[in-house]
């Protein structure tokens, strides 16, 4: 191959060398796989405890159904909450560090060369770094709240994708016990069969995101869900639906 060739070879190879990653930052993923784990994990017990009672099956329905809508609302609301808390917190010590570069640029020059002679450049090439990134203060102070705050100021969660998800996969994890008793099979080992099984698929399908194998990450929600499904159900079992 001659030298001209070589060379256009090589943005064909870096173009076909996929390097990306999942989106770990926007909000949506750790709010679906919680509130996914939180509604079947819920509900199933719930159903366990009202059904180990001796309830009815439209008991069972009713209470089913209630703590779906309540659980899903709750879990919105607090997903809101808190990644706008979080938010909003994050503004503040941007807003810090931002008047901290206008007041003491020198200052923060030298910590900024700190951090980079912290992560393995020599002293007078992490000078020289914060030196290049101090002429943009906008990207200074990004470096800054990147390094000390372990956010990024532009690629913040958004608290509404967070509420969704939380929402739509709380309630279709809650959902999963009930289906039994909404079909016309009201038999409380087949809810917490359909429990168990939502609990394995549940965990399995969250490993695709991390470098746990799918049987491990199933079998310890379904572990998870087995102890406050026997917890429920044993309380129900003792109070009963005659105590007074």
């Amino acid at each position: 191959m001659t030298g001209p060739e070589t060379a256009a070879g090589r943005p064909e190879q870096a173009e076909a060398h996929d390097h990306t990653h999942a989106d770990v930052s926007g909000g949506w993923l750790r709010a679906a796989v919680f509130g996914a784990m939180d509604g079947l994990v819920t509900n199933t017990a719930l159903v366990a405890g009202v059904g180990g009672g001796g309830a009815s099956a439209h008991t069972v329905v009713l209470s089913g159904v209630a703590g779906l809508a309540a659980g899903a609302i709750s879990m919105a609301l607090g997903e809101y909450t808190s990644v706008t808390t979080q938010n909003e917190q994050l503004d503040l010590e941007v807003a810090k560090e931002r008047h901290e570069l206008a007041t003491n640029p020198d200052g923060e020059m030298q910590e900024l060369a700190e951090l980079w002679e912290a992560r393995g450049l020599d002293a007078p090439l992490a000078q020289a770094v914060a030196a290049q990134l101090s002429r943009d203060p906008e990207q200074a102070l990004r470096v800054h709240a990147v390094s000390e705050l372990g956010l990024d100021p532009d690629d913040k969660p958004s608290p509404i994708t967070a509420a969704v998800s939380s929402f739509g996969t709380f309630a279709v994890g809650a959902l999963i016990p009930l289906l039994p008793f909404l079909l016309g099979a009201p038999v409380l080992w087949l809810a917490l069969l359909c429990g168990g099984v939502g609990l394995v698929a549940a965990g399995s399908i969250s490993a695709r995101f991390t470098p746990r194998p799918w049987w491990s990450a199933g079998l310890r929600q379904l572990l998870f869900g087995a102890v406050a499904a026997g917890a429920t159900y044993l309380i129900g079992l003792a109070i009963g639906v005659g105590a007074t």
